[in-house]
C-alpha cells in the first residue's frame, strides 16, 4: 500500500448511517409531495369516444332488463322498462368510478362497491355517490338501439 492509501480513512459506519437516513428522509418527502402534486395537476379527462354508439339490437333486451354496453372508453347501461321504453345512462358510479348494474327485481341501479343506489332516472337515492349518473339519449334505427350524448340546449 502506498502512503496516500494509508492516510485516507475508510468510510465509517457513521457515514453509511447518514446516507441511509438521508435517503429515507428524501423518500419520505417525495411520498408526501406526490399526492399534493397529483391533486394540483389533475389527470387529463379521458375522451368518451364518439357521440353515438349502437348499444344493442331490439331483440337483445326483454322488458324490465338491462345491458352494459361500451360508450367509447367507458361503460354505459341500457335499460328496457316494463312498458317497453328505453333509458340509457352512464354505467360509471359517480363515487369511485365502479361499474353499476341494473337490478330488475328492485327496479334500481346499484353500485356494488359501496352500496350506492340510483333510481331509473340516474338520481342517487342512497349511499355515497355525490351526484347523479349521466343520462344519454336513446333512438331506434331499424332494428338497432342507438345511444347518443344529450345535446345541450
Amino acid at each position: 500500500m502506498t502512503a496516500d492509501q494509508l492516510s485516507q480513512p475508510e468510510p465509517s459506519r457513521r457515514r453509511v448511517i447518514e446516507i441511509l437516513l438521508g435517503s429515507g428522509l428524501l423518500a419520505s418527502f417525495a411520498s408526501f409531495l406526490y399526492p399534493v402534486l397529483r391533486y394540483l395537476v389533475p389527470p387529463a379527462v379521458a375522451d368518451l369516444g364518439g357521440d353515438e354508439v349502437v348499444a344493442a339490437k331490439l331483440t337483445d333486451l326483454k322488458p324490465n332488463s338491462g345491458k352494459i354496453f361500451r360508450f367509447g372508453s367507458r361503460p354505459g347501461l341500457l335499460i328496457m322498462n316494463s312498458d317497453g321504453t328505453y333509458r340509457a345512462l352512464s354505467a360509471t358510479c359517480t363515487h369511485l368510478g365502479c361499474t353499476v348494474q341494473y337490478r330488475n327485481e328492485l327496479r334500481e341501479i346499484w353500485c356494488a362497491c359501496h352500496n350506492g343506489i340510483y333510481d331509473l332516472n340516474g338520481r342517487n337515492v342512497s349511499g355515497p355517490p355525490p351526484r347523479p349518473l349521466d343520462v344519454f339519449d336513446v333512438h331506434l334505427r331499424g332494428d338497432e338501439i342507438v345511444v347518443s350524448r344529450k345535446r345541450e340546449a
